[in-house]
């Protein structure tokens, strides 16, 4: 109970964070709020940011994988790295645009998660 509790605190930090993040990266071509969304995604790895955006897509998999969550995680990571992606296309990085995309397939793949869908808590 404890931990399903937990997971649910931090999936809710997580969405509010992307959710805030996300807009402003957007709406502003902010590169600054587009690292937010990518610190909150490390966050969930607790890895450093800069060594988690920089993982091949096989390694940010692994990596969610050795976390013990990535099943619980996956969707809302692959939501949040399809629309970063999509942020760093309108700041004209994409190189760094097309990473991200990488990293969400893999994601996606390997979790089966619907690479297209929307998690209820971003609608």
């Amino acid at each position: 109970m404890l931990h399903r509790d937990y997971l649910l605190e931090v999936i809710a930090q997580f969405v509010d964070t992307v959710i805030q993040s996300l807009t402003i990266a957007r709406e502003k071509a902010d590169p600054k709020a587009a690292q937010d969304v990518e610190a909150a995604v490390a966050g969930l790895l607790d890895l450093d940011q800069q060594v988690a955006m920089q993982l091949t897509p096989d390694s940010l998999v692994t990596m969610l994988l050795l976390s013990g969550v990535g099943d619980a995680l996956a969707d809302y990571v692959t939501y949040a790295m399809r629309e970063l992606a999509d942020a760093y296309d309108g700041m004209g990085e994409h190189d760094l645009a097309s990473l991200r995309r990488e990293q969400a397939h893999a994601v996606a793949d390997s979790f089966g998660c619907d690479y297209d869908v929307v998690p209820e808590e971003f609608a």
